[in-house]
């Protein structure tokens, strides 16, 4: 089964609306699905999966989970750990620059999302996916046009695939400091693009990726 839902309507903060006409038809294993970093210049694109139980109390236990852009980073952290406190099951899985440029940024992105799904300890029935399908994966699935703003789930898995997503290149700064990656983690910031003219490309970046291929073949 495999819906598609464009927002007629966007609530003022996301619900368990989508999750809960699943319950009622006795499909309990939802999983909200959400990606992370598929406009950067440079490092993986994250996904995350995200089950919540089945309890309608708990869009008052996630108040102020919401689509991760719409957080600062601070507030993201404090989150992310209550997130992790209240989900039934989570996972968080990337695809790497390299696995960007050979199949291309939306079958990476995709491919992401699938390994966090095949991740959980508890298998889905049913998936919540921010504006995607996964064809690869045999279950339900319903794709939801801003679907962190509409689903709990997929705000939740937002925030997971941001804040672990952020982290990563945080570390990546270690090896690469000439690039800032801690302060625009990997985004065509002027800082970024600065860097790129004084030292070129690392093996972070994405060299399918116009700004980054139009220096390549300079």
């Amino acid at each position: 089964m495999r819906n598609k839902f464009d927002p007629s309507e966007i609530p003022a903060a996301p619900d368990l609306s989508f999750e809960k006409s699943l319950w009622l038809n006795n499909i309990y294993h939802v999983a909200g699905i959400d990606e992370a970093g598929r406009g950067a210049w440079a490092g993986p694109v994250f996904a995350a999966a995200v089950m919540l139980p089945c309890d309608p109390t708990l869009e008052s236990s996630l108040a102020g989970v919401r689509d991760s852009k719409q957080l600062t980073p601070q507030k993201r952290t404090q989150l992310a750990l209550i997130v992790k406190q209240f989900a039934l099951a989570y996972a968080v899985a990337q695809a790497d620059a390299r696995e960007i440029d050979e199949i291309g940024i939306l079958p990476a992105n995709c491919l992401a999302m699938m390994r966090a799904v095949l991740a959980l300890h508890i298998q889905p029935e049913h998936l919540l996916i921010d504006a995607m399908f996964l064809p690869d994966l045999e279950m339900g699935q319903t794709s939801l046009i801003k679907g962190d703003q509409r689903s709990l789930s997929v705000a939740a898995a937002s925030i997971l695939a941001k804040t672990e997503r952020d982290a990563w290149m945080v570390a990546a700064h270690e090896k690469y400091q000439e690039y800032r990656f801690d302060l625009h983690k990997g985004y065509g910031t002027k800082i970024h693009q600065t860097a790129l003219r004084l030292a070129g490309i690392c093996d972070l970046h994405r060299k399918t990726y116009k700004p980054i291929s139009d220096l390549i073949n300079k």
